[in-house]
């Protein structure tokens, strides 16, 4: 698998996971129970990073032989 497969790959797992955070975001928008309310911000916070590190990673890969492109230091060793 070469890095351009992987990056769409990573594209494609991006997908479910922007639903969900999208659903996620108007039912806490409609929520009115306090407790709803923690446990749907709490799921919130956990789903975004992920999104957050599928983007960052469906770029690198897709960009990582390019020439002149800025490598993020989080994924470099």
């Amino acid at each position: 698998m070469t890095l351009a497969e992987l990056s769409l790959c990573y594209e494609a797992a991006a997908v479910p996971l922007r639903l969900r955070l999208r659903e996620l975001r108007q039912k806490l928008a409609a929520a009115e129970d306090p407790e709803e309310i923690w446990h749907l911000k709490r799921r919130i916070g956990e789903l975004t990073p992920m999104l957050t590190q599928m983007n960052e990673l469906a770029e690198l890969t897709a960009r990582y032989y390019e020439r002149g492109y800025y490598r993020s230091e989080k994924y470099t060793l």
